[in-house]
């Protein structure tokens, strides 16, 4: 269950209230029954260590790979046709 911050616009208390997604916001301050305002607060999830955050969008550039020797490939020239009639020699 999430927990959301509401700040009291009378006294100006700042009250965590666990709450379902599915629930209607607080409207009252429980200290002095003024009306609420719910605030953004910094939340508590963080991302540490590796992962696909880290590794795809990191900074530092990745590895680059090992160069491979390029071979030449010995292309034979077609024999010559023995008709001479046929357009593909």
């Amino acid at each position: 269950m999430p927990v959301y911050e509401y700040e009291c616009q009378s006294c100006q208390e700042v009250t965590e209230i666990w709450q379902n997604l599915a629930d209607k916001p607080v409207d009252t301050c429980p200290s002095c029954k003024g009306p609420l305002k719910k605030i953004i607060s910094m939340s508590s999830f963080r991302l540490k260590g590796g992962g696909w955050y880290a590794d795809g969008y990191s900074s530092t550039p990745a590895a680059k790979p090992e160069k491979t020797e390029r071979t030449e490939k010995t292309v034979k020239a077609p024999a010559e046709c023995p008709k001479k009639a046929c357009d593909s020699c």
